[in-house]
């Protein structure tokens, strides 16, 4: 099994503490971060893309390509990439780009992306959302395999005999379908044999469950291997301690600050206490031991092979949750490592397996 930790940048005053930091200061905090992922051993470094209050991952390309500055080995994720929002030429440069720079550490996770905010801001709509988005990464996968594209597009003008440079380092990039309830993004990960990313976060286990069993039905539909599936899933949260009883005080000031935050902004709650979110929710909080037996009994229904894990404090001090992350990984990873295998392709740079000029044109 794979570890990534991952951040969507959140920038809103702390939880427990109520103080907010200066932009620069939490961008600092996500290098930060990112070091301190590769340093403990995690597979990969994920940064998010929104458009909206209270993120400030609208550059993902620019935060990874710092990342990739700053760091040797760790490979690097988006999370999501909104594909839905942006014209899929100008998103191939920027990630061509980024993928030279790191030398092949690029992983993508695309999706449609939430928030009403962030589709008025890109003009939008929720009924062609979908539809953009799947025209987007048809386009952008087409770009990334051939040296000259021709697509007749209806979200940006078409494309004849074109090039995009740079041309792509890995040949091609990995791409991930994020997926949280949609059926859309299941069936378009399916269609071209690409991995799930289930999101993972909000709900309890079974809408999720239920979405992958879809993805498995739809992939032997279009003909490809059950055994070359790979599928990853998000956690709400994370705090390993010795002890539950440590896990529980630490994180309750936590979880009980989310709560009222989520009822003065009118969002759905659907944990009333921290006993039910640590029960029924995707959040690894507890001791080592009771982190292990959830992601196996989430595995039981998944399947997956890689996890998230946030990379942010999120109301911890900075001590607390890197003693986190080092029980994470010392006594927590290694057990999963053993138990549950890895995805079912290299976890490096994909090369090359035939000329860019044989592959099959986007439908489009």
């Amino acid at each position: 099994m794979k570890f990534l930790a991952i951040t969507l940048i959140v920038h809103r005053p702390d939880p427990v503490t109520g103080v907010l930091k200066p932009t620069h200061e939490r961008f600092r905090e996500v290098l930060d971060n990112a070091l301190l992922a590769e340093e403990l051993g995690f597979d990969g470094f994920g940064v998010g893309e929104r458009h909206e209050r209270p993120f400030i991952s609208s550059s993902p390309t620019v935060v990874l390509s710092h990342v990739a500055a700053l760091t040797k080995r760790i490979r690097l994720f988006t999370a999501v990439t909104t594909l839905s929002l942006l014209d899929p030429v100008r998103a191939y440069e920027d990630y061509a780009t980024l993928d030279h720079l790191s030398n092949g550490r690029l992983d993508l996770i695309i999706g449609k992306g939430n928030g009403a905010a962030q589709r008025d801001l890109f003009q939008v709509t929720p009924e062609d959302q979908w539809d953009r988005n799947a025209e987007s990464y048809e386009v952008f996968r087409q770009i990334w395999r051939q040296d000259r594209v021709t697509a007749a597009t209806r979200f940006r003008p078409p494309l004849q005999d074109a090039e995009v440079w740079p041309r792509p380092y890995q040949r091609p990039v990995r791409v991930w379908h994020g997926s949280a309830t949609s059926k859309e993004s299941v069936d378009l990960a399916a269609r071209y044999g690409d991995p799930l990313f289930s999101a993972n976060v909000t709900n309890p286990i079974e809408p999720y469950a239920e979405l992958i069993r879809h993805y498995r039905e739809r992939w032997e539909h279009y003909g490809h291997d059950p055994a070359d599936i790979a599928i990853g899933a998000g956690t709400a949260g994370v705090h390993v301690a010795p002890t539950s009883q440590e896990a529980l005080a630490a994180y309750r000031p936590i979880f009980e600050s989310n709560l009222a935050f989520f009822r003065q902004a009118g969002l759905p709650v659907v944990f009333e206490t921290l006993e039910d979110y640590v029960e029924r929710s995707s959040a690894l909080i507890g001791s080592p031991q009771q982190v292990i037996d959830k992601v196996h009994r989430y595995h039981e229904q998944f399947g997956h092979t890689v996890v998230h894990l946030h990379a942010d404090a999120s109301g911890l001090s900075d001590a607390r949750h890197r003693d986190s992350l080092e029980l994470f990984q010392s006594a927590v990873a290694p057990v999963l490592r053993k138990d549950i295998p890895d995805p079912p392709f290299d976890w490096g740079p994909v090369l090359p397996t035939r000329p860019a000029s044989s592959e099959e044109p986007a439908r489009v």
